[in-house]
């Protein structure tokens, strides 16, 4: 009963972007632990899909206007919004790549920079996000991110409500490319 309870709390969010959605399936986990999700469909097949993950070019399309995956485990993706900066810039966001399976799934380590507190940055080691790919059909990929291992408290919260806005603005972005 909790467990529905919890789910209902949450619900399903949806963000549309020409005909093409996002929804926001966060819930909180058998622990009680958040579970920041968003799912959405891309009108293209699971090898192009992946290529807008793991090719700098189409990377630039939409996550950012700088950057670069050296895909592999111990690898990383850098990115940084400001095009008038460089990669190596301090500006810059650095997410260690955990692993990935090709085609499939992509773990990203998340490092809290100075925008947040700095209790949270000091507790961010299980922070995570995982990219799920999954083939719909020979013409559309569905993609989930997961985002996993929050902290509890006030600025928890605030990092939280941070991702929501910034990662669902992020889907909206790789959903224009469709359009």
């Amino acid at each position: 009963m909790k467990k529905n309870i919890l789910s209902i709390l949450f619900g399903v969010i949806l963000f549309s972007v020409d005909g093409q959605t996002i929804k926001n399936t966060s819930y909180l986990n058998q622990s009680g632990e958040k579970v920041l999700r968003l799912e959405c469909i891309l009108p293209v097949d699971l090898a192009t899909a992946w290529q807008f993950f793991t090719n700098d070019k189409k990377l630039q399309k939409w996550i950012a206007p700088l950057a670069h995956i050296e895909l592999k485990s111990g690898g990383y993706i850098v990115t940084n919004y400001d095009s008038t900066k460089n990669l190596s810039d301090s500006s810059s966001i650095k997410l260690p790549v955990l692993g990935f399976i090709d085609r499939e799934l992509i773990v990203l380590k998340v490092k809290l920079n100075n925008n947040f507190a700095a209790s949270v940055q000091n507790e961010d080691e299980h922070l995570q996000e995982i990219i799920q790919f999954q083939k719909v059909d020979g013409k559309q990929t569905k993609v989930i991110s997961t985002m996993i291992g929050w902290g509890s408290g006030s600025d928890w919260e605030k990092a939280y409500n941070f991702f929501v806005k910034g990662n669902e603005w992020t889907y909206k972005e790789l959903l224009k490319n469709f359009q």
